[in-house]
């Protein structure tokens, strides 16, 4: 159904000086699913990110959330809307604790975002919320630790805290596990899968390990050299050639990752 849709793309394009990095997408996105966009370096994924956040102002084309036009629209008043992004690299304040960059973002919502000097007490409401998100991503106990001082799990961890805490309805998570130890990652999916499970944010996901992909994803887009290839299921994904050719030519880029 149309009211089911949060996020829609309009054959959107994007040019860098003649090379066309993102070529008539239209991207429809249901409301509380986790959608994955796959596909090989220079795809169009991260720049279709950018897009949709404002970062980059596309060359033709619209995007909509919730029915409205967002197209042009600056990245602030985009996360003010309700779409929360993440980045590849970890965008947090690393000599504040978990607890304040947290805080921080929870605040950034409120009344009180531009009182910096405001009474504690003004700001108590911001600490719970802070508190309730910091517990739902796994890192109680590391509250009042620096943010540089986490492993780089913990860090993407309180990344997503960050922006849970601003309450979006949708979340841009742009390859959450990258730089992540390989053995901080069954956590991090555990965290994303617990978000989803919660039923409150949809997830449009940028993700290089096809494991997790195929693991977590309900719906996945299949972009190749700026278009989309293919949508489907993980199991329709897993066993379409043209995917399989976009990669590696084999089924070893969907069923082992390392893409």
């Amino acid at each position: 159904m149309e009211d089911e849709i949060i996020l829609q793309t309009h054959n959107l394009r994007k040019e860098f000086d003649g090379l066309v990095a993102v070529d008539d997408v239209s991207l429809r996105v249901r409301r509380g699913v986790l959608h994955a966009i796959i596909g090989p370096n220079g795809a169009g994924k991260t720049t279709l990110f950018n897009l949709i956040s404002g970062i980059l102002k596309p060359t033709a084309g619209r995007v909509s959330f919730l029915g409205r036009d967002i197209t042009g629209l600056s990245p602030h008043r985009i996360a003010m809307l309700g779409i929360g992004r993440s980045f590849q690299i970890t965008n947090l304040f690393p000599n504040l604790t978990v607890l304040e960059n947290v805080r921080l973002a929870a605040q950034a919502r409120g009344r009180e975002s531009l009182r910096f000097w405001s009474h504690y007490r003004n700001f108590r409401q911001y600490e719970e919320r802070a508190l309730q998100v910091i517990a739902q991503v796994g890192l109680s106990g590391r509250e009042f630790l620096p943010a540089r001082v986490l492993p780089h799990g913990d860090q993407r961890k309180l990344e997503i805290a960050v922006l849970l805490a601003s309450d979006p309805e949708l979340l841009l998570l742009d390859e959450p596990m990258a730089g992540v130890a390989l053995a901080e990652v069954p956590l991090l999916v555990e965290t994303i899968r617990r978000i989803r499970e919660k039923g409150e944010q949809t997830i449009l996901l940028v993700e290089h390990k096809m494991d997790i992909v195929m693991t977590i994803s309900d719906v996945i887009t299949v972009m190749h050299q700026g278009r989309i290839l293919t949508e489907g299921s993980p199991e329709q994904i897993s066993a379409d050639e043209r995917v399989q050719h976009a990669y590696l030519g084999d089924m070893e880029g969907v069923h082992k990752g390392g893409v």
